[in-house]
């Protein structure tokens, strides 16, 4: 399987490099893809060193899979031109997220959407992807009829000159950063851009991922997300209002078994998942489950998973490994990785 990694010298196409080796993906040959003045630069993937390559380099070399995480306007531009080639493109922007004809994919929750004419595969947004997991199993019991979630996403989720930022602040050094204010010693109600409505575009994403994720637009979803100082893990305080009434022990069974989840949810050991926990997980981690009391039918629980891998790099292999699996995609013939 020929394998392009489109952004690779980025924090998440690191990851996804450090995830395929990991997974023990099938690659016979990878390719490593940045932008043009990181081209010739060297990477390491199951112990060889690769040479990284421009975009048209790489469309030429017809890939069998690309996972791209270049942002929104590379994705517009260049997922189109690999399809065209017949490459599988995975892409992590919010690019072809919303887009009617493309699917928005977490394996755990609606891999069955996938066919072999899906060339372009939207991987979610961080905060979705681990909320969604976590809530499927719910869902399919209960019927989410409403979903109220506050998040507290890391400086990983904004990339390397955040968490640069928050670092250099640590030690009292101030200037102009990835946030239009500090962060370290401090909270930001605000991810990405405002929109008319009053609510941020990571806000929107939550709302209208995870109806089109669940395939019930339905659901009631608010959301308010939140940056904090914290280097890799996001966290989400989520209120459910079920339609029918649940049992919490069930309920607790429930995602005790669903696949991608681990219930951490022992109060009297003062065990609660945290993003220390959390960091270099693939899981999604729940707790702090209890029934919210001026309510009925509804509870609340805590999230949290590892945002550069769950939230994006593990979810994007995911994906390739379910085609693989389906024979949506065919390994052709078995082969150590080359470097090239």
């Amino acid at each position: 399987m020929k394998v392009a990694v489109v952004g690779a010298t980025g924090l998440v196409g690191s990851k996804m490099l450090q995830v395929l080796e990991e997974r023990q993906f099938p690659v016979s040959r990878l390719f490593p893809v940045a932008s043009e003045r990181s081209v010739g630069k060297m990477v390491r993937f199951q112990g060889k060193r690769y040479r990284i390559i421009g975009l048209e380099t790489a469309v030429a070399k017809k890939p069998d899979v690309a996972i791209f995480s270049a942002g929104g306007s590379v994705s517009k531009e260049w997922a189109p031109r690999f399809a065209e080639k017949g490459t599988v493109v995975i892409d992590n922007s919010s690019a072809w997220r919303m887009d009617p004809d493309k699917k928005l994919v977490v394996p755990e929750v609606n891999a069955g959407v996938l066919t072999k004419n899906d060339k372009i595969i939207a991987n979610p947004n961080c905060s979705t992807i681990q909320m969604v997991v976590a809530l499927k199993p719910l869902h399919d019991a209960y019927k989410i009829r409403r979903i109220v979630v506050s998040t507290y996403q890391s400086v990983t989720g904004t990339g390397v000159k955040a968490v640069d930022q928050l670092m250099r602040e640590r030690k009292g050094k101030f200037g102009e950063g990835a946030y239009p204010y500090q962060i370290d010693l401090n909270v930001l109600p605000h991810i990405d851009v405002f929109m008319e409505n009053g609510y941020t575009k990571e806000e929107m994403k939550m709302v209208n991922e995870t109806r089109k994720i669940m395939g019930d637009d339905s659901i009631g979803v608010t959301a308010t997300t939140v940056r904090v100082p914290v280097i890799g893990g996001h966290s989400e305080s989520v209120n459910v209002e079920f339609e029918r009434d649940f049992d919490l022990d069930e309920l607790r069974s429930l995602l005790a078994a669903a696949p991608g989840v681990i219930v951490s949810d022992n109060p009297a050991k003062l065990e609660y998942p945290m993003p220390l926990f959390a960091h270099d997980r693939d899981e999604v981690f729940v707790g702090r489950l209890r029934r919210d009391e001026s309510r009925p039918n509804t509870l609340n629980m805590w999230i949290v998973a590892d945002n550069l891998r769950k939230g994006a790099a593990t979810n994007a292999v995911q994906i390739a490994e379910y085609l693989l699996k389906a024979g949506i995609l065919k390994l052709k013939m078995k082969k150590t990785a080359l470097a090239v």
